[in-house]
């Protein structure tokens, strides 16, 4: 018998209902209308995608989008002008700069101008910082999104074996934190982490965020564990032509796997649902008011 697949797309749906739903609550009960900022520097062809589908998701769901769109000879110093301005707006109640930046200007320096309060992408390091000791924070989007999807398979996770492969500040790190704090017992591999298929293999949990395409197998698998596939690869299918994958080899996975995201339709649309849910957060806490339970780690 097959794995479960897990339909992102339409549990991110959902989300965006419950936020679009929340958000008019705030505007017909206390005129509030929460704002969110992207910005981009460029014309990255997938940047330029990524932020016109954050806007439309972003006008969907009742808040009110600011697009600010600069040439990727933007010096630095303008751009944090631009940040500070935003910091400062209160109708913007969170802000995003796209990445990747122009090679020029010091994305780090960029995320730590931005307002904490307003980082609804979690990269800030107080956000981070907090994360790590267990105070409230912003959550970095793609982990919140796993998050959730994994409370709404399994209820709770306490007790429960992880393995997250990777180890970035933007997936992997954040992702491991907030297992803890489900009081799972977390591994966090990568790629010298040795006799690496013997530790996936002990997990309850996996969560793939590697960037390799198709590195863990079916037979890295506890049979009946979850797979969290945060990988998107684009490689040659057998047209030639462009096709997107994760980093689990989904057939040999879903073999042996009691639940499974696929590539894509999975973790991706997540994502930008998360987005949503973070600017929503930032909006309430911004005037005392409580987070939208379900919506937060």
């Amino acid at each position: 018998m097959g794995a479960r697949v897990i339909d992102g797309k339409a549990f991110a749906a959902g989300v965006v209902t419950r936020v679009a739903a929340h958000v008019a609550r705030l505007a017909e009960e206390r005129g509030l209308v929460p704002g969110l900022a992207v910005v981009l520097v460029g014309d990255d062809p997938a940047s330029r995608v990524y932020v016109k589908n954050k806007a439309a998701r972003t006008v969907e769901a009742g808040m009110r989008s600011f697009e600010h769109r600069l040439p990727a000879d933007t010096p630095a110093d303008v751009l944090m002008a631009l940040v500070a301005r935003l910091n400062a707006d209160p109708a913007v109640h969170g802000i995003l700069v796209q990445l990747p930046l122009p090679a020029h200007i010091d994305a780090d320096a960029v995320i730590d101008a931005i307002d904490p309060a307003k980082d609804v992408d979690g990269f800030h390091v107080q956000n981070a910082g907090k994360l790590a000791v267990g105070q409230r924070a912003l959550v970095p989007c793609t982990p919140l999104g796993c998050l959730m999807l994994l409370r709404d398979l399994h209820g709770s996770l306490a007790g429960m074996e992880a393995v997250v492969i990777g180890r970035s500040n933007i997936v992997g790190k954040p992702m491991a934190q907030l297992l803890l704090a489900e009081s799972c017992t977390v591994t966090v591999a990568h790629s010298r982490t040795r006799d690496l298929s013997a530790v996936v293999r002990r997990a309850d949990i996996v969560v793939a965020a590697v960037g390799r395409p198709g590195m863990v197998r079916g037979d890295w698998i506890r049979p009946g564990a979850t797979v969290i596939d945060v990988g998107i690869n684009r490689v040659a299918g057998p047209d030639g032509k462009g096709v997107l994958v994760g980093d689990v080899d989904f057939a040999s996975a879903a073999a042996v796997a009691g639940a499974i995201t696929p590539v894509p339709g999975g973790v991706g649309p997540m994502t930008i649902a998360c987005l949503l849910a973070n600017t929503l957060t930032a909006a309430c806490r911004a005037e005392g008011l409580p987070a939208p339970e379900g919506l937060t780690a």
